[in-house]
């Protein structure tokens, strides 16, 4: 599917104007940085389930509170996430949308049933 047919727009990225693009590309580089690390994306997607405690994150993760901990701190300044706090109890859920519907896509494209091997894994050394 090329760039922009998903909303019938044939001209995709040529509508936009080069600072418009880069004001674009750059959400979208901070966008992806925030989601370019195992742990936030692990995070992502056991809270695409629903809302989650910490605890039961790390359980989920095998991770230590401290790491689990800096990693939502990371998702949460970047808007990706919000928090609520109930007793001493802190539980984190998808904010984002776009981040949910990434989220959706990974899954699709890396853990689902029709899920293949990139080609950069399948040739990957050993």
């Amino acid at each position: 599917m090329a760039l922009g047919k998903r909303n019938n727009d044939p001209l995709g990225c040529a509508t936009l104007s080069a600072d418009e693009m880069s004001v674009r590309a750059a959400e979208a580089a901070a966008f992806l940085k925030a989601l370019s690390h195992e742990g936030r994306l692990m995070i992502l997607c056991h809270l695409s389930s629903g809302e989650k405690s910490v605890t039961t994150l790390e359980d989920l993760l095998g991770a230590r509170q401290a790491a689990v901990s800096q990693q939502l701190a990371r998702l949460r300044s970047d808007g990706m996430v919000a928090a609520r706090r109930d007793g001493k109890t802190i539980y984190y859920s998808i904010r984002d949308p776009k981040a949910a519907a990434i989220m959706a896509m990974v899954y699709d494209m890396f853990c689902g049933p029709n899920a293949k091997p990139s080609l950069a894994a399948q040739f990957a050394p050993v």
